[in-house]
């Protein structure tokens, strides 16, 4: 097979293949025995009807069809494996010359036309200074750490007026379109103003106390009428309020394992400079991209842009909205540019994923969505979305390592440490090259498995901590039982 590469643009490249009658041979023999397995000829056993007698039924042209078919795909991607292509889409193939049909003489000539990923003049990123905001933890913020753990804690207590935000309302529900019952609900606990339930609750709850009712119109969210405008009508139970614990020691030793609310309140405030850190390593990540991006030219393949777009437009049933799809066309160019970048960062720096790197990717994942870490995987694999999600773990470790060199300093001037956030480059040993992984080799059981076991670790982890802070929960409230 002879194959050469003519490179229609930055995005775009013609993959033209020439095949002799001697290579495709063993596809004309493949194509006889399918061929002959799929037809009846009387006197011959399925699957045992000999080329001549196939030629006569069926015809010449039909066999080099049918050769021709199944075999168009592996010799195009031994041209993309000799040429070392990137392809980023479909490929559109067409035929240009045909072996003859009479004795399959002549070569086979293909013109393949495929989306392939640009490449780009990396900028460079040792050095590039980075400036981020500070760590300040105030007061505040503190106390509101504190009353949120309170109302962790806190209990319903019944009150006699109106509800406000923050309430709890034991609730019943009717919604009705032309006066007519559609639905309803009834002994409903909703806490107001958290904005969970339907459009126009809050506000029509609003003041209203128990044993009154009001109504307002709202958009059904499900059932057969979703979509449809109705008339909701709400009655109020109870209201109740939160009543929280007081923050004195005695809180201390039941919510945590402080003897002390000063020793609690310095916890809380840890946890709150912690994630002012993980903003800093979030916060330098998106503007070392950014800088990076302004630096260099990133070619758009303008069809996978659009089918993109239009994918995205059709689940959202906004084909014909204008305005939106300029924003989502302006958002699938960045995100483009940005995975062509760290793509091409991870190249550079010798990147490479191992199965545990996946694993613990794919069960963060699987978590964002809500979903069994086992059934997010084999969503993931029946889609064929394995070898992307490699792809995405080599970005990330990419980016850790791009971070790794820049030098960070807050809106102070000062140093900001952000070792937890960055990475070196892999120094792949003999030993470890069997657990590296690339992204068109992933075998989707042994992810699976590897998914499964890291799950069932995880959950015997929390069940002995769950046990344990239990049982030191049940002491404290012992213990400040036995102070009164």
């Amino acid at each position: 097979m002879k194959s050469t590469v003519e490179q229609l643009s930055p995005t775009r490249a013609k993959v033209t293949i020439s095949v002799a009658p001697e290579e495709l041979k063993p596809s004309i023999t493949h194509a006889y025995g399918h061929i002959a397995e799929d037809i009846n000829i009387p006197g011959f056993r399925k699957g045992k009807v000999p080329p001549a007698i196939i030629d006569q039924r069926v015809g010449k042209s039909a066999v080099l069809e049918h050769a021709v078919n199944e075999s168009l795909d592996g010799f195009y991607r031994s041209a993309v494996t000799e040429h070392k292509l990137r392809p980023l889409g479909r490929p559109e193939a067409d035929i240009v010359a045909w072996p003859s049909d009479k004795d399959f003489s002549g070569d086979l000539e293909l013109a393949i036309e495929v989306d392939v990923r640009p490449e780009i003049d990396l900028p460079n990123y040792s050095g590039l200074k980075l400036t981020v905001d500070a760590v300040e933890v105030s007061d505040e913020e503190v106390t509101e750490e504190l009353d949120n753990l309170r109302s962790r804690f806190g209990t319903l207590v019944t009150v006699d007026r109106p509800a406000t935000t923050g309430d709890f309302v034991q609730i019943d529900l009717i919604a009705a379109i032309n006066s007519v019952e559609v639905d309803n609900a009834t002994g409903i606990s909703y806490e107001v103003g958290s904005g969970d339930l339907i459009d126009g609750i809050d506000e029509a709850l609003d003041s209203l106390s128990a044993g009154e009712t009001t109504t307002f119109n709202s958009n059904l969210m499900g059932g057969d009428h979703e979509g449809e405008t109705a008339e909701i009508t709400v009655t109020v139970g109870a209201v109740k309020e939160r009543e929280l614990p007081t923050a004195d020691d005695d809180f201390a030793q039941i919510a945590s394992e402080f003897d002390t609310i000063a020793e609690l309140t310095e916890s809380l405030k840890g946890q709150v400079e912690r994630s002012k850190v993980f903003g800093q390593g979030t916060q330098a990540r998106e503007k070392l991209v950014e800088q990076l991006l302004e630096s260099v030219e990133v070619p758009i393949p303008t069809a996978i842009i659009e089918d993109e777009v239009r994918r995205h437009l059709e689940g959202e049933n906004r084909l014909e909205d204008a305005e939106h799809r300029a924003e989502v066309t302006e958002a699938s160019e960045k995100t483009f540019r940005q995975q062509i970048l760290l793509d091409t960062i991870a190249e550079a720096e010798k990147v490479q994923v191992s199965q545990d790197e996946l694993t613990q990717y794919l069960i963060q994942g699987a978590a964002q969505y809500g979903m069994d870490p086992s059934e997010f995987v084999q969503a993931l694999s029946g889609n064929g979305q394995i070898p992307s999600m490699v792809a995405e773990v080599a970005r990330n470790k990419a980016l850790a390592i791009a971070l790794g060199k820049a030098e960070v300093v807050d809106s102070n001037g000062n140093a900001v440490d952000l070792s937890e956030f960055v990475a070196v480059a892999d120094e792949v040993s003999g030993e470890d090259e069997e657990e590296e992984i690339e992204e068109d080799d992933s075998d989707a059981a042994e992810v699976e498995a590897e998914v499964d076991a890291e799950v069932e670790a995880i959950k015997a982890a929390k069940a002995t901590a769950a046990k344990a802070a239990k049982a030191k929960a049940t002491a404290a409230k012992k213990k400040a039982a036995a102070k009164k």
